[in-house]
């Protein structure tokens, strides 16, 4: 295997599993929490739920830029001589990581102060204000994934 598949292989999986997950997240078990749980306990479950994703994600946010960085010079020869569709996934990911960071240090922290004091109508708020920012980065994810299948690095 050669270096450029190591770290391709990398970014590949973490890629997947930030955009994968927010697609879990959004389609799947936010309507079955819906569905299922009371407000108070689907709050909750979601202060659970970003608490354990959160880590992946964080560890995507890590992996891309340096997995990206290592196959742009392996594969390019540096920034100059990549192609516009890099330079558009990096800073779609640029995007992507301000709103991670902005859900994680802003958001999250006023809905699980919301969720402590039972304060359930702010709680609902604060989760409704995560759920669209965690669309937009879905669909910024998706965004990116499809130009990257589309115009594949190698």
């Amino acid at each position: 295997m050669t270096p450029f598949a190591i770290i391709y292989t990398f970014h590949v999986l973490a890629a997947t599993i930030w955009v994968g997950g927010m697609f879990f997240a959004w389609m799947v078990l936010r309507p079955a929490a819906v569905k299922t749980l009371e407000g108070p306990a689907r709050l909750k479950l979601w202060i659970d739920v970003f608490q354990r994703f959160f880590v992946w994600v964080w560890i995507a946010v890590v992996i891309l830029p340096v997995s990206g960085v290592g196959m742009i010079h392996l594969h390019f020869s540096g920034f100059e001589t990549a192609p516009r569709y890099v330079q558009i996934m990096m800073g779609l990911y640029l995007v992507m990581a301000a709103l991670f960071i902005r859900i994680q240090a802003l958001q999250l922290p006023h809905l699980r102060e919301a969720v402590l004091a039972e304060d359930w109508p702010t709680g609902a708020a604060t989760l409704g204000s995560i759920r669209r920012l965690v669309g937009i980065n879905l669909l910024l994810g998706l965004l990116l994934v499809a130009i990257a299948a589309a115009r594949p690095m190698f």
